[in-house]
């Protein structure tokens, strides 16, 4: 399984399935996106998407409004299973799965950041300041304080900032993923010019070639001046009039925000874990690795472009259903590899109910196991273990499982 590498832009991750599973590539064509009412010089998509990913990431603060419209089922309405009562109407990254939310972001480009995400009367924030990461919930007065067991070998891992298990999601981090995975399956072009945030912006538009695939098109919105990624929106094939994804800027400065954002203070009252992340030795990469084949899960594509379809084994989807764990032990096998964001902190005793409750009401039962399905992106996870993950028709993934 290989690691994720670091993006450009600070290492946020985008928390839906919908953007990393639509990064099939695109072919470049030569149109020219005139000069409008925006006053922006005339360009092509290949110097386009070349200034966007030779473009230094910029210092920032800003407001983000983040829309998922996927067909799921309202995640509000599941509050009622156990566990889940308080925290749906809390500040939550689960709730990035449907309806919409506002984030706030700072950054000063290279080592410190923070993204928070706003609730009616709550918030949830992730702080990352070099070696050293927080998370903090307002709901239940929790932070996280991460640290690593050896910096210097963080450098020598090729990583610049702690590892943690919950980041939350910001164009430009999607935008990056997006284009860091050019290809020859989807046709891009230029739209008019727009203003988002008040900037005037070029706007890339990616169509797949593929006519099966759930995706319609992609936008990325690109700043005129920094060549920043604004905005990020993702359309199904089934709705050209409304976004199934949204994510972008409504305000923006750039600029590097102050100390005492970009710095960690805990508030008053809250309990904090302290959790400290080893980092392995190059022997112990060696000897994960050594064992993934029986330890680890395994990872297969089938298909082409945007019809391709990931297979993984080795997840121990029995334990998620709520079925006897049949797998092998991995408590004794964990091996930390690099850039992986791992359970360093302890689960909650309640984690496998909820995640039980979330999966029932997600999901339908098909034969062989669950299908959790979406305007953009379907999932099939087998009874024996296999989960299927593909931007196609659950038919598609059925038909991929025999």
């Amino acid at each position: 399984m290989t690691s994720p590498t670091i993006s450009r832009h600070a290492r946020w991750g985008v928390p839906t399935l919908a953007v990393s599973a639509v990064v099939a590539g695109f072919a470049l064509q030569p149109l020219l996106a005139a000069a409008s009412a925006a006053d922006l010089p005339e360009t092509t998509p290949e110097q386009l998407v070349a200034q966007v990913l030779a473009a230094d990431p910029q210092p920032l603060s800003g407001t983000v409004v983040y829309t998922a419209d996927l067909g799921l089922p309202n995640i509000a309405a599941l509050a009622g299973v156990a566990g889940l009562n308080s925290a749906m109407t809390s500040a939550d990254p689960t709730n990035l799965l449907a309806g919409t939310s506002t984030l706030k972001v700072w950054t000063d480009a290279d080592s410190r950041s923070r993204v928070t995400l706003q609730g009616g009367t709550s918030e949830f924030s992730v702080v990352h300041d070099a070696t050293q990461a927080w998370t903090y919930s307002s709901h239940d007065q929790t932070v996280t304080h991460y640290t690593v067991d050896d910096p210097a070998r963080l450098a020598e891992l090729g990583q610049t900032e702690v590892p943690v298990p919950a980041d939350l999601p910001t164009p430009p981090r999607a935008a990056d993923d997006l284009l860091a995975e050019l290809g020859q399956h989807s046709t891009l072009t230029l739209d008019a010019t727009t203003t988002v945030a008040g900037r005037a912006a070029y706007q890339l538009v990616l169509t797949p070639k593929s006519t099966t695939t759930l995706v319609g098109r992609i936008t990325v919105a690109i700043d005129g001046k920094t060549f920043s990624p604004l905005k990020v929106a993702v359309w199904s094939r089934d709705d050209a009039q409304n976004p199934a994804v949204e994510l972008g800027f409504t305000d923006v400065t750039f600029a590097t925000p102050s100390d005492q954002v970009l710095t960690w203070s805990t508030p008053a009252g809250a309990q904090v874990e302290e959790v400290v992340v080893p980092l392995p030795t190059d022997a112990e990469i060696a000897e994960a690795a050594a064992e993934a084949q029986d330890l680890a899960p395994t990872v297969t594509v089938s298909g082409t472009g945007w019809d391709q379809v990931v297979t993984i084994t080795g997840l121990p989807v029995d334990e998620l259903m709520g079925l006897p764990g049949t797998g092998p032990d991995r408590s004794a096998h964990r091996h930390p590899l690099p850039g992986l964001a791992q359970d360093y902190a302890q689960m909650p005793e309640e984690a496998p109910q909820i995640a039980q409750s979330l999966l029932a009401g997600l999901s339908t039962e098909v034969d062989g196991g669950r299908l959790i399905s979406s305007s953009l992106v379907n999932v099939l996870l087998l009874d024996d273990g296999r989960v299927l993950v593909g931007a196609v028709p659950g038919d598609t993934l059925l038909a991929a499982a025999r």
